[in-house]
């Protein structure tokens, strides 16, 4: 997929994830466009990797794309790290569901992701397209009227 399909795949799971909890939709918002693009870190040609082009590069060189940063293991590392030193709960909770989010988009492309890295075996869903196609269009008009629907739902008390 698309870094704008991970924007707004992070922003609509973000912004439903707020729904069933007390965390600030504002910090959710952007802890989820954060963590949606956060696992293309290593590809030097994605939204993150053009702002981080030497992490990017180095990432890219250890593992590859698709691989250690798409994997459950990279989700449960970043966990740790962020539950160790984040003080605010709706960040790492926002990061984390944007994570997550990524990985359920890349899974619908027909290359899938490492998901058990370092186990080989790739992952994908029963369903694929091709990243940039007009499915993924779709995809991206579903997932922005989502963060419409949540967005509104999470802020209307602020109306």
């Amino acid at each position: 997929m698309t870094g704008n399909t991970h924007i707004v795949g992070g922003i609509a799971a973000s912004l439903a994830y707020a729904q069933f909890t007390n965390h600030d939709p504002i910090i959710m918002l952007a802890a989820g466009v954060v963590g949606a693009l956060l696992p293309d870190i290593c590809h030097t040609g994605s939204k993150i990797g053009r702002k981080l082009p030497l992490l990017a590069k180095l990432v890219n060189k250890l593992f590859g794309h698709r691989t250690f940063t798409h994997s459950l293991l990279f989700l449960v590392m970043m966990a740790a790290i962020l539950n160790a030193f984040m003080p605010f709960e709706a960040v790492t909770a926002g990061i984390l569901v944007g994570m997550v989010s990524h990985y359920l988009l890349d899974m619908a492309t027909k290359n899938g992701i490492k998901l058990l890295f370092p186990i080989k075996l790739t992952v994908r869903l029963p369903i694929t397209t091709k990243t940039g196609s007009k499915v993924e269009t779709i995809v991206f008009s579903a997932l922005t009227l989502l963060s419409f629907y949540f967005g509104y739902e999470a802020f209307r008390f602020y109306l």
